[in-house]
């Protein structure tokens, strides 16, 4: 599955090259149907393996992965996409996230954690953002952690500001739950930050930013009783 059509949301003189991994024909046929109209080169891998061979044999800039897959999984592909191509965006739709598997991926570098069903206007929105920021940072570009202790303390008072604007906006609090981190745009948080307040990682937040309030915690609470649940 192909097109050629040239992508006008994106400022290049090529389509941007996007593979789909997911073993769902029917959500693989609708991502291309989706994608395609947007002007995109879209390729599709029902397996980890075949994704892996693809990566071998043309340049990528987005992997829109699914996790659950059959024979190596989709967290394993990532992981050495980003290993062995780092400047490639990474998009991950799953219909089964958790906690651990959400932080795993966003310390790996990915771009944007969906759950299933999300929306056209998701996606594509999810798609132009990773896009944009692929074509605007330069190849050898890394993941830049906090670091300075100006750095850590900037990413302590906005968990915190986030944490308490949960206790304050229920709309916000809704938004945070379903959207994960695409609500947290506009906020100065490092991937593991987002990672650990969209999964509700109370021993990183306690690490870094030290005891929270019992309204703070409302939220983190709330976010681990629906994963368990």
């Amino acid at each position: 599955m192909t097109t050629l059509q040239v992508n006008t949301a994106i400022d290049h003189p090529l389509p941007p090259n996007i593979l789909v991994m997911e073993d769902d024909l029917s959500v693989a046929k609708g991502l291309e149907m989706v994608l395609s109209e947007e002007g995109y080169d879209v390729n599709w891998a029902g397996t980890g393996e075949l994704a892996l061979e693809a990566f071998k044999q043309k340049r990528y800039d987005l992997l829109v992965a699914d996790l659950r897959l059959p024979g190596i999984n989709g967290m394993e592909v990532i992981k050495q996409v980003k290993e062995e191509k780092p400047e490639t965006e990474v998009i991950v739709i799953t219909g089964y996230g958790t906690t651990s598997t959400a932080v795993e991926a966003m310390k790996l570098g990915v771009h944007d954690f969906l759950p299933k069903p999300f929306t056209e206007d998701q996606i594509k929105a999810s798609i132009n953002e990773a896009l944009k920021e692929h074509f605007e940072k330069p190849t050898e570009a890394v993941i830049k952690e906090a670091e300075t202790e100006e750095e850590k303390l900037i990413q302590k008072r906005q968990v915190t500001q986030v944490l308490n604007r949960t206790t304050e906006d229920r709309d916000f609090w809704r938004e945070l739950m379903e959207k994960g981190s695409e609500a947290l745009e506009g906020y100065q948080l490092s991937l593991e930050a987002k990672a650990a307040i969209v999964s509700g990682d109370l021993k990183w937040i306690n690490e870094h930013v030290g005891e929270l309030t019992q309204k703070q915690l409302m939220f983190i609470y709330k976010r681990l009783e629906r994963e368990a649940w």
